[in-house]
């Protein structure tokens, strides 16, 4: 009798998808759809002490142009980001105060300071993506440049610049496993190897960059959203709380995505701006990133320093493990993957042998790896990087 375990599965999409038929974000189109296109900034941090929208406006088949002040008048959200230090059957990371994991508000547009290249600092809507280029070429942004810093060592210091006046740039310090039990193994050991390594910080680069349509209807007071996405009722519920409206009014829809990578699994500002933007002007309102956007405004990855001791008996048995782990999240909360998987996956598929413990720790900010013997360390910092 078949069960279907361990039989192979043929495809059903290769067909459909190798002869032009599939519908990614960027064929979703309408009638009467308007087109967005955001200014970004060029810098990593700085104030934003005004921004001068009139010749713009001014500009051939501008509708609108939005920036945060109307983001703040109109009463949207921070984009409530779901991140977590951890959830089983991963490691949950806590912090070793005892204090909870702060979230980093992330503006849809902000309005007094930006703190990553690319942020969306203004969103102009026109009748051709053409004329809402030019017109967002013609805004006219004040800053005032502020410290930056792009490295996850440097972020921790106690001199380094503060991205959040209210929130310390070591967001998590966790420790996890046996210190003494760990400390023992490491002292009789009969030999100890020592790593340091980087995992630099990389984006997901899929197929099709970053596309999104918003469509407002008057009549029934509903939202739809049409973006390429990792998880359709995520996006629902974040959209649903960032425009004040409950869940079942806002709709998502997501056909072929054009590749992952993990970059689509979160919400992005350009989601809440199409159908925000829908709504202030009446009409669908179509966005699409270029692939020079998506590299500094998609959600990046990876960036871990690692430092690991490994200690061994005399016969090349594994007796412990310690791990020292710096996961730099960037600006924003938008995700805690790589510091929980850094340190979750830090043991591989080796056995620590429990001879001084018969306790299975894991690691974490500060933690460490499984069986027995490890505690190590993880922290995440924030930095204007991204």
């Amino acid at each position: 009798m078949q069960t279907g375990i361990g039989d192979a599965v043929r495809r059903k999409e290769d067909l459909r998808l190798l002869t032009g038929r599939g519908c990614y974000s960027d064929d979703f189109s309408f009638p009467d759809q308007a087109y967005g296109a955001a200014l970004r900034s060029p810098h990593a941090h700085a104030l934003i002490r005004a921004i001068d929208t009139a010749a713009a406006r001014a500009m051939p088949g501008v509708i609108a142009v939005l920036t945060g002040a109307d983001a703040r008048a109109d009463g949207l959200n921070v984009i409530p980001h779901l991140a977590g230090p951890g959830a089983p059957p991963d490691l949950v990371l806590k912090n070793r105060d005892g204090s909870a994991v702060p979230v980093a508000p992330h503006d849809v547009l902000p309005s007094d300071r930006v703190r990553h290249v690319g942020t969306a600092v203004a969103f102009v809507i026109a009748e051709t993506i053409a004329e809402a280029k030019d017109a967002a070429e013609r805004i006219v942004v004040d800053y005032e440049p502020l410290p930056a810093v792009t490295d996850a060592k440097a972020a921790v210091r106690p001199d380094a610049p503060r991205l959040y006046d209210d929130i310390p740039n070591l967001v998590i310090d966790a420790e996890v496993g046996d210190a003494a039990a760990v400390a023992a193994a490491f002292a009789r050991a009969a030999h100890v190897t020592r790593l340091e390594t980087w995992i630099n910080r990389v984006t997901g680069v899929p197929l099709e960059p970053r596309a999104a349509v918003g469509n407002y209807d008057p009549v029934s007071g509903r939202y739809t959203l049409y973006a390429g996405s990792g998880g359709i009722v995520r996006q629902k519920r974040e959209l649903a709380r960032i425009l004040s409206v409950s869940e079942d009014a806002v709709r998502v829809i997501a056909r072929e995505i054009g590749g992952n990578f993990g970059t689509r699994n979160s919400f992005f500002p350009e989601f809440a701006l199409v159908a925000w933007g829908s709504r202030r002007v009446g009409r669908p309102l179509k966005w699409t990133a270029e692939r020079h956007e998506a590299f500094i405004s998609d959600y990046m990855g990876r960036d871990l320093t690692v430092s690991a001791e490994l200690a061994l008996d005399a016969d090349g048995h594994f007796l412990a493990l310690r791990t020292s782990n710096l996961s730099n999240v960037g600006a924003h909360s938008g995700s805690y993957v790589p510091l929980v998987k850094g340190v979750g996956l830090v043991t591989a598929g080796y056995r620590i042998r429990p001879r001084i413990s018969a306790r299975a720790p894991c690691c974490r900010p500060r933690c460490a790896p499984r069986p027995i013997a490890a505690p190590g360390g993880r922290r995440s910092s924030m930095s204007s990087s991204g």
